[in-house]
Formats: structure tokens, C-alpha cells, sequence
């Protein structure tokens, strides 16, 4: 099993930045990608990022990009989500989630493991 907790999630101001960590435990070894979603009122669950563990591969959403960037640290134990230039729009609950085969990266149900969520607000 693979534990993931979510952090960091806070209100910002329009143009502000915020950064999102997603602590990884247990038998994180058997992961093979890590990605980021997310939930606004209203709406389905998008996706917005991903990062391969271990060749550090990475992707977006047409949405976020050029704005987020996703990144992982040395010990492969913390996968976190840099978020700039904020828009209104991009006001949701956040989400981590983890993945233990290749895949389409997109996919939601490709995801074994997911965190609980952070409320990111971002007001004009």
C-alpha cells in the first residue's frame, strides 16, 4: 500500500504563486509516476501534471502550462507542484496520485493511489 498526503494548499491572490507538496509513504518503491489533479466546484476532476519517478520525465495540461511545474526531490519521497502567475480559474481542490505502471498519463483510473486533496482559493 502507498500513502500520499497533500500540503501547502492556502488562499492567493490573482498573479500570486503558491506551491503544493504531496508526501509519498509506505511501498512507495513500486510506483512508477506521479501525477496532479484537480477539482473545481461544479466540474469533473482534470488533470494537470504528471512526473515519472524515476527518468523524471514530465507533462501538462494545456491549461497550466508554462505556469505549474511539477517536481520530485532526490529521494523520490515528495512530488511537488509549483503553481505561478494564478488565475481565478485555477481555484479547485488539488490533488496527488500515484501510479505503478505506464500509461496515459491523463487518465484518471490509470491512478491506484491518491491523497486527500488541498483547497487552493485564488481570488482577483
Amino acid at each position: 500500500q502507498v500513502q500520499l498526503v497533500e500540503s501547502g494548499g492556502r488562499s492567493a491572490q490573482a498573479g500570486g504563486s503558491v506551491r503544493l507538496s504531496c508526501a509519498v509513504s509506505g511501498q512507495s518503491s513500486t510506483l512508477f509516476a506521479m501525477g496532479w489533479f484537480r477539482q473545481a466546484p461544479g466540474q469533473e476532476r482534470e488533470w494537470i501534471s504528471y512526473v515519472s519517478l524515476n527518468e523524471g520525465v514530465t507533462s501538462y495540461a494545456d491549461s497550466v502550462k508554462g505556469r505549474f511545474t511539477i517536481s520530485r526531490d532526490a529521494g523520490k519521497s515528495t512530488v511537488f507542484l509549483q503553481m505561478k502567475n494564478l488565475r481565478g480559474e485555477d481555484t479547485a481542490v488539488y490533488y496527488c496520485a500515484a501510479r505503478q505502471y505506464s500509461g496515459a498519463v491523463w487518465k484518471e483510473g490509470e491512478y491506484e493511489y491518491w491523497g486527500q486533496g488541498t483547497q487552493v482559493t485564488v481570488s482577483s
